[in-house]
């Protein structure tokens, strides 16, 4: 299996990290470990296509080098996501697709900072966005330029570790902190608005201190103007990103059916997902 830290880079201009063909590989993840998770996986693919291809910094595209940005994937359940750009980063390859969840596999179904390109060991929720205020907290003594996105569910913000970690974030003024709340409206067992109603979110992370903004969270385009207006408002505090997704956006048949977090793929469902997809360029 090709060492996860030295494969070279994909290649393809300006269709790397193209949403669909992202979709395609976790899909090709979820049917080949026979695993779950695949619509929260779907609706955080436009967020992480902007954030590798535009704003994450990786010296020499190594996943590790010190000079790096941090993205702390605190819903961590969504990793097959993140495994899709590592993919177009070169940093994963077929190999580990075809092999996912399989004995002897190097990759978990929650994030596992274990794995090169990984920062944090989530699946435990609310925790990860505290790992990532601790993460700022140091970047901010050393004066370094480095940048923390934390990526969280909804439904995460029922766990009080966010809240903690929000007013940490605020009372030390981390305006290298971005903090991208993936507001898809489901969580493992229900509607947010159901198991826990969480208000406007923008307005509560504005009365903790933090930029806010609230955007289209699959409109590529607006999701980078949102990231590049919070990073240039210069204004001393954390950032907050509210972004509105569809659970398993990209393929018709499991968009908000939250039955899409546990059900598994089978022959069927597997082509039928395909056969929704634009998989122009897919890896084969």
């Amino acid at each position: 299996m090709t060492d996860l830290a030295s494969s070279p880079v994909r290649t393809g201009g300006e269709a790397r990290f193209a949403p669909a063909r992202m979709r395609r590989t976790v899909l090709e993840m979820a049917y080949a470990g026979s695993t779950v998770h695949i619509a929260c996986a779907f609706s955080i693919i436009e967020l992480l296509t902007v954030l590798y291809r535009n704003h994450l910094r990786y010296p020499d595209n190594q996943p590790r080098a010190e000079g790096r940005d941090f993205l702390i994937l605190s819903k961590g359940h969504g990793v097959m996501a993140q495994y899709a750009c590592m993919r177009e980063l070169g940093w994963l390859d077929d190999s580990h697709v075809q092999n996912y969840f399989k004995d002897g596999s190097e990759l978990k179904g929650l994030s596992d900072s274990r794995v090169p390109g990984l920062e944090v060991t989530s699946g435990s929720l609310g925790h990860g966005f505290s790992v990532g205020v601790g993460i700022a907290a140091g970047l901010q003594r050393k004066g370094t330029d480095q940048k923390v996105y934390a990526i969280v569910g909804d439904g995460e913000l029922n766990e009080g570790p966010i809240w903690e970690g929000a007013l940490v974030a605020a009372h030390h003024r981390m305006d290298n902190l971005m903090l991208i709340v993936d507001k898809n409206g489901f969580q493992a067992m229900g509607t947010t608005d159901d198991v826990l109603a969480l208000g406007d979110l923008s307005a509560k992370f504005a009365s903790f201190g933090f930029e806010t903004l609230e955007v289209d969270g699959h409109d590529e385009a607006a999701v980078d103007a949102a990231i590049r207006q919070l990073w240039a408002t210069g204004a001393g505090k954390p950032k907050a990103l509210i972004a509105r997704t569809v659970k398993g956006k990209g393929v018709p048949f499991m968009e908000s059916d939250n039955r899409w977090h546990y059900t598994r793929l089978d022959q069927r469902t597997f082509d039928e997902a395909v056969n929704a997809l634009d998989v122009t360029g897919a890896p084969k």
